[in-house]
């Protein structure tokens, strides 16, 4: 998919060069000199683009953004209005319709937290769970294959344990070990919260989403919007600046789902049960299963089950979480590596389907974003070994200080390190550079059939001592006819 990918946008680079050749005409270098401030001498050239080929640049990039979101309303307008279609069992009108006229209870939550050696970040996890305005019914920490404190800090601060048994497929099938023995014995009002163990949760977060599953019974799903940890250091205010703009661009679409993030999101039990039911039928992987566990992110590839079946989707402003960001450029080789790797193979998995048409434009976005961006480089590299000034071009000068307006209002609630950084532009222009040999990367792995590696970051242990005493758990009423029956509780 990532050859098929590059293809069609050096294919579109190919005839974009040949319109810019052929309606631009042949230029000589027409320099001018003055003088700044009385005491420099500028070199400029005022030469810019044919107006012809400004207005095809102008009028391919609307058809594109146009055409993209004209067919993202289209498809997702027809799953809404759909009804009784067995290819969209999650339909909001389906849902609705086989929901009316019967109350389900109050809404309840139970939280699930896969965790493999997370003893020194879990414990400020369960902290910002308990913190919440709207405490969850249960917390259950699912220990994968841990041989650290993880069950202990756990323990402490209250949360009950499942441990996994013999699991080799990592986050999904410790998720779906989880699921399997609860799933079936939930209501449909009885929501699943799903949290990584590195993540803190904004304290009105359970609270916003829950009251968004009770005032729309359609909704399959509610996802968090993502802000990185304060962290020093370059590379983490570019991932934090990457991060802001995701959140950003999230509320522009008014909350409409681009990835339901790993790091927090609230599921329906009917959501989940379809999924699990569909697959092997309408959705890739192994039937019975809620999480397809030979996907390299499971969070993505959920959303795309969800979605190809019909199901709606939301990530108000106000579900705000905090992750880890990489702490080294190895530890970020490797996480994108696999976001980037994974999302190809999932919409390889799945092909082309109406539903997933913002994804496919995605990762023409992405493809495309090789090729500019290095050419972009060669171009300055080559201008700067040619010659021997420097030469101001008004125009393109014009135009770079469009994009830096552009990056800095993105990252502006960031503050000003966020701000400062993204008006350089130089940086964040090397750092997508970077995202760009990781994607070339994760296309030659599929290519060569290469193994997919995992690689956990591991952290210093900050933890209160073993002695402190633990944390009560929270005492909102818990459904007790809906028991989950861990190998180990603790």
């Amino acid at each position: 998919m990532g050859v098929f990918v590059l293809v069609v946008v050096a294919g579109a680079a190919a005839l974009l060069w040949y319109g810019a050749a052929r309606w631009m005409p042949e230029m000589a270098i027409g320099l001018h000199e003055t003088a700044a401030i009385g005491t420099w001498n500028i070199l400029y050239d005022a030469h810019m683009p044919s107006i012809t080929v400004i207005v095809a640049a102008l009028g391919i990039a609307v058809l594109a953004a146009v055409g993209v979101a004209v067919a993202e309303r289209v498809v997702n307008n027809r799953a809404r209005r759909s009804v009784g279609d067995p290819t969209k069992p999650l339909s909001p009108r389906t849902v609705l319709a086989e929901t009316r006229g019967e109350f389900h209870g109050e809404v309840t939550v139970t939280v699930l937290i896969p965790a493999h050696n997370e003893q020194a970040s879990i414990g400020a996890t369960l902290d910002s769970l308990l913190d919440q305005t709207r405490p969850p019914e249960r917390i259950v920490v699912v220990a994968d294959n841990c041989t650290d404190d993880t069950v202990a800090v756990a323990t402490r601060h209250g949360a009950e344990v499942f441990e996994t048994v013999g699991n080799t497929e990592k986050k999904a099938g410790a998720l779906n070990q989880a699921l399997a023995f609860q799933l079936d014995e939930l209501g449909e009002n009885d929501c699943v919260l799903v949290v990584d163990a590195d993540t803190i949760l904004d304290p009105a977060f359970i609270e916003v989403a829950a009251n968004r599953m009770t005032a729309d019974r359609g909704i399959m799903a509610v996802g968090g919007l993502f802000y990185g940890e304060e962290r020093r250091g370059l590379l983490a205010q570019l991932q934090r600046n990457e991060y802001l703009r995701y959140s950003r661009e999230l509320e522009r679409r008014r909350g409409r789902v681009f990835v339901l993030t790993g790091t927090a999101s609230m599921f329906r039990p009917r959501g989940l049960r379809t999924v699990a039911a569909m697959r092997g039928a309408l959705l890739p992987g192994p039937h019975g299963k809620v999480y397809d566990t030979t996907a390299l992110t499971e969070d993505n590839e959920l959303t795309l089950a969800l979605k190809t079946l019909g199901g709606l989707m939301w990530s108000p402003s106000e579900c705000r979480v905090v992750t880890e960001l990489m702490p080294k450029w190895r530890h970020l080789w490797n996480q994108r590596l696999r976001w980037q790797r994974g999302a190809l193979e999932n919409l390889g998995a799945y092909g082309f389907r109406s539903s997933l048409v913002r994804y496919w434009a995605q990762q023409l976005g992405i493809g495309y974003s090789v090729i500019a961006l290095s050419a972009f480089w060669l171009l300055i590299a080559l201008t700067v070994l040619s010659s021997p000034d420097w030469v101001w071009y008004p125009f393109w000068l014009v135009i770079g200080a469009t994009f830096v307006v552009d990056r800095v209002i993105g990252v502006w609630d960031g503050g000003w390190r966020a701000r400062g950084l993204a008006a350089l532009i130089f940086p964040e222009l090397l750092y997508d550079l970077f995202l760009d040999v990781v994607y070339m990367k994760g296309v030659l792995d599929i290519t060569i059939g290469r193994r997919a590696a995992w690689a956990h970051v591991h952290h210093p242990v900050d933890d209160p001592a073993p002695d402190e005493p633990a944390v009560e758990p929270p005492t909102v009423d818990a459904p007790e006819d809906r028991p989950l029956e861990p190998t180990t509780v603790a």
